[in-house]
């Protein structure tokens, strides 16, 4: 289900009602009451009047629901809009269960549905965690870490990650947890980006021998490296499938009763 194309129709929908009710039907309810009026001696009770005055359920609706989704619509499409984390591909950073904030307009201004650019603010950096329509099924949202800009050389060889020939630095911050001893938490800081990942040495995961990162595309990773479905396997993000910047998780739901006690930054 297209939420964007609902909401877009519904808006469109809306909005047509409650613009002809304002050019044509309220005037025409008007004059059927004074005609009704003028009809009779005593003129019409007020209870007939507001009868005769009363806007149909569909124009009611519209008058009512139209500057709420009007409302919804520009603040989703052009300024913020709200997406849950289904998978772990990005612990630790992002846990599953968090819902967050995505700022779209931090690459540029898109039209809903069509996803057209219509104004070109900035362009995605090296460490930003972008939401981005997954390229083999656009239907289904992605989001990852960006690795790579348009021209970059990466490769990813022995849990190592290098740009442009350089090797990304990363430090030993803990041994992983009993369950999983051999999970590592490491700090990845790449360009002004400082962010914690996940490795396995002793899980081979995929190699990576250079590849140059196509102009108007980006190359993803998740930051639990070894369980991550991002561009290692299938490639590189185009452009027009960007939808945003992550920038806050507001709230976590795991089934439970919601908690708000986890409310931070995305770095």
């Amino acid at each position: 289900m297209d939420f964007s194309l609902l909401l877009v129709l519904a808006v469109a929908l809306s909005g047509v009602i409650y613009l002809l009710d304002v050019l044509f039907w309220r005037q025409r309810r008007r004059e059927r009451a004074e005609k009704a009026e003028a009809a009779t001696t005593q003129g019409l009770d007020p209870q007939s009047r507001a009868k005769l005055l009363k806007e149909p359920w569909p124009v009611d609706y519209a008058r009512s629901f139209f500057p709420v989704l009007l409302v919804v619509l520009v603040v989703r499409s052009f300024v913020v809009e709200p997406f849950q984390i289904p998978s772990g591909s990005m612990r630790p950073t992002l846990e599953v269960g968090d819902f967050i904030l995505v700022n779209k307009f931090a690459y540029g201004l898109r039209l809903p549905v069509t996803h057209t650019e219509i104004l070109d603010v900035a362009e995605p950096e090296r460490g930003d965690v972008m939401v981005f329509r997954f390229p083999e099924e656009p239907a289904i949202n992605f989001i990852k870490r960006v690795v790579g800009l348009p021209g970059d050389l990466i490769r990813y060889e022995g849990k190592q990650l290098y740009v442009n020939g350089e090797m990304v630095p990363k430090t030993l911050l803990e041994e992983g947890p009993e369950a999983s001893p051999q999970q590592l938490l490491l700090e990845e800081s790449m360009g002004e980006a400082e962010y914690q990942i996940y490795n396995n040495p002793r899980d081979p995961g995929p190699q990576l021998r250079s590849v140059v990162v196509p102009e108007g595309h980006y190359f993803t990773m998740g930051d639990n490296r070894d369980h991550s479905n991002d561009s290692r396997y299938w490639g590189f993000v185009p452009e027009e499938n960007i939808v945003g910047r992550a920038f806050a998780v507001w709230m976590h739901w795991d089934g439970g009763l919601p908690s708000f006690t986890s409310i931070r930054r995305i770095e």
